[in-house]
């Protein structure tokens, strides 16, 4: 008897699970969801004009809370100082207007691709220069509604933000760039903006830019208050560090190269006129060149910027070298007028000395009086004659190394072209060598310390 009531029981429960089987095999989800939106975004229902109530059905201000995924940043420019970015944009609240039953869990949300059918914050990016939605193949765009009448918005755009720059330091520099969002119309009162909890800002991994790198990003909040009220207001800053391997390689060698190769003209004979000018004078353009295409990739800003002291620098030791032959071929010049001179005044001494000896030859009766040759003690001749032997005598003194490397220099007034060039050939290195220490030092301490 109790096996045989046993036996009718699980016939029943095996009967009752295949009836629910078969009920839910004829349940048609999609028409389930046609009919809960008809019933919650139906006409007379539903007014997206109105916005939600605060937290826990308050009259206070909706709360919408924000995050953001970087998908790209395309290029970063410095002329027109702004930068553009690829971003998955998503917002979300809760609108207790749209609760719905999820039979049983079996719904999970409700998906919507028309924005207007329910209410939408007023979202705007204030420092917004350009800015499209992406509609292929089908508008990058979608709304989620949750059971408990929480909304997910999601939507791609792509953006170009003003950026204002700092280039003082360039290329040295950090630049921070910010994505500012705020409320159009609704003030803190009716809705406030929030970063969303944990990771409000994702980066995408592989994330790669020409000539920068992205060090790091902030989150913060930025309400603004203006004659009609106070508006919520989130922002992002982005921190930009310049990969300066480029312009090494592209402004600052060429620029020292410039520099050196200026400074052969010093090692060239002083004679070589064309060669020298030649050199000096493409030198000089080609800093010029150099100098007008680096600026002309920047804006013309009103302060000076570290890539101008090292371009202005670097122009004046070439202006310098050219200038430097300038006044060699001046003394050359006049070291050769004084030497004709001297030659001249020599030519006059030895005809005047000719004449008055042709003269004497002339008179064969002259006669000259014997002076003894044996001098008195007192006599002031032998004893000048007696002080410069001991000068002569004297032990040699010891060679000075000032002396020395001096003496190698050309010390007769002819040579005094010479002695310039000379002296530039190791004057010219020693300054261009202190000036990059000084440059180096200061622009990378600066740096260090916006760090």
């Amino acid at each position: 008897m109790g096996s045989g009531h046993f036996f009718w029981a699980i016939f029943y429960f095996a009967s009752l699970c295949s009836a629910s089987l078969a009920n839910n095999a004829k349940i048609n989800f999609r028409e389930k969801e046609k009919k809960v939106l008809d019933q919650i975004l139906g006409a007379g229902k539903y007014d997206a004009r109105i916005r939600p109530s605060g937290i826990n059905g308050t009259d206070g201000p909706a709360v919408v809370r924000v995050n953001i995924f970087v998908r790209s940043i395309s290029k970063i420019d410095d002329v027109t100082m702004e930068y553009s970015v690829q971003l998955t944009f998503r917002e979300q609240w809760t609108d207790e207007r749209l609760k719905f039953d999820d039979i049983q869990g079996r719904l999970k949300y409700l998906t919507l691709t028309e924005a207007n059918r329910v209410w939408m914050p007023d979202l705007f990016f204030s420092n917004e220069k350009e800015g499209h939605f992406h509609n292929i193949i089908m508008p990058n765009v979608y709304i989620r509604i949750f059971p408990n009448g929480s909304v997910l918005y999601s939507i791609r755009i792509s953006l170009t933000l003003a950026c204002p720059m700092n280039l003082k330091l360039y290329p040295l520099d950090r630049q921070i760039c910010s994505l500012r969002m705020a409320s159009y119309g609704w003030t803190t009162n009716d809705l406030v903006f929030l970063w969303k909890e944990g990771d409000p800002v994702q980066v995408v991994k592989n994330l790669h830019l020409p000539r920068f790198t992205l060090e790091k990003f902030l989150t913060d909040y930025c309400n603004s208050k203006t004659n009609t009220g106070e508006y919520s207001c989130l922002k992002v800053d982005l921190l930009f560090k310049r990969e300066f391997s480029y312009y090494l390689i592209q402004i600052y060698i060429p620029c020292c190269m410039l520099v050196i190769v200026s400074w052969v003209s010093f090692w060239l004979d002083q004679g070589a006129v064309p060669a020298r000018v030649s050199l000096g004078v493409t030198t000089l353009l080609t800093m010029a060149t150099q100098t007008s295409g680096i600026n002309a990739s920047l804006p013309p800003v009103s302060y000076t910027k570290a890539i101008d002291v090292w371009t202005g620098v670097c122009l004046t030791f070439v202006f310098g070298a050219l200038l430097e032959f300038a006044l060699v071929n001046y003394a050359s010049r006049s070291d050769m007028h004084k030497e004709n001179m001297k030659k001249k005044r020599r030519d006059l001494e030895q005809a005047s000395l000719d004449a008055a000896s042709d003269l004497l030859d002339t008179d064969s009766n002259a006669t000259f009086a014997m002076k003894p040759l044996v001098r008195h003690p007192g006599d002031p001749l032998a004893l000048e004659k007696r002080l410069q032997c001991e000068v002569h005598m004297q032990a040699p003194k010891r060679p000075n190394c000032c002396k020395t490397w001096l003496s190698k220099f050309p010390t007769r007034q002819c040579s005094r072209s010479k002695r310039i060039d000379v002296i530039s050939r190791i004057t010219f290195p020693l300054v261009f060598a202190l000036f990059n220490l000084v440059y180096w030092s200061t622009y990378l301490f600066r740096e260090e310390e916006d760090e």
